[in-house]
């Protein structure tokens, strides 16, 4: 079977950051960079042209002209397809919880590896979501850190609620039925019902929805 090619465009002002990549990904028959830009408003010029180009966006956060954050947005609304992965030097809350609100797929850290590089990619490009180990707690502590009480909240049962928390630490269905002893299917179901509950389409969908309300 054929292993299908991901064209990949790189957005960062640093030039030995994308040299790096680039390095990783050379041997990698999954994945090809077919673009490198030095800022966000040129990734956006390159992706608005021929969006069916691309299907990965790896963007750092701060660059000129505009910003890994705000680009992100602007992609994700509007190239719904293209999975984005912020490569970033910064964990704190701040970054990490702007980049999820911005639905980014995952974000990593610029001091990670090839490894986890290869882990993030595959992870997204199969439809899921990855957060550096070392920024999880940043995630747990902006999501659990509020409890705003709404009508969309209080439309959620306590079970509903549980399934969410394991979702947002990134477990899985199984992970998840087993933890709650309930049957994958029980998991699926409810994770259905919080798509529709909380307006969402995707996980990220759902770890945003969680950060924004505080839901504990």
């Amino acid at each position: 079977m054929e292993t299908e090619i991901n064209s990949i465009i790189i957005a960062d002002d640093h030039q030995m950051v994308i040299d790096g990549i680039k390095s990783m990904l050379q041997n990698e028959t999954q994945y090809t960079v077919v673009d490198e830009v030095i800022n966000g408003q040129l990734a956006l010029n390159k992706i608005s042209v021929h969006p069916e180009k691309y299907n990965i966006l790896l963007t750092d956060i701060s660059m000129p002209l505009l910003s890994g954050i705000d680009l992100c947005k602007m992609v994700k609304s509007q190239y719904p397809h293209i999975q984005v992965l912020v490569l970033s030097m910064y964990s704190n809350g701040p970054a990490v919880k702007e980049a999820i609100l911005a639905e980014a797929d995952g974000y990593i850290l610029k001091s990670s590896g090839k490894e986890e590089l290869l882990s993030a990619l595959h992870r997204i490009v199969n439809g899921g979501t990855y957060f550096s180990q070392d920024i999880l707690p940043v995630i747990y502590s902006q999501y659990t850190k509020k409890k705003v009480q709404d009508e969309q909240l209080n439309n959620l049962s306590a079970r509903e609620k549980e399934v969410l928390s394991l979702i947002v630490k990134e477990l899985t269905s199984e992970e998840i039925a087993q933890k709650l002893f309930i049957s994958k299917k029980t998991v699926d179901n409810h994770r259905q019902n919080l798509f529709a509950k909380c307006n969402c389409k995707s996980t990220i969908g759902l770890v945003k929805y969680a950060i924004k309300n505080g839901l504990e």
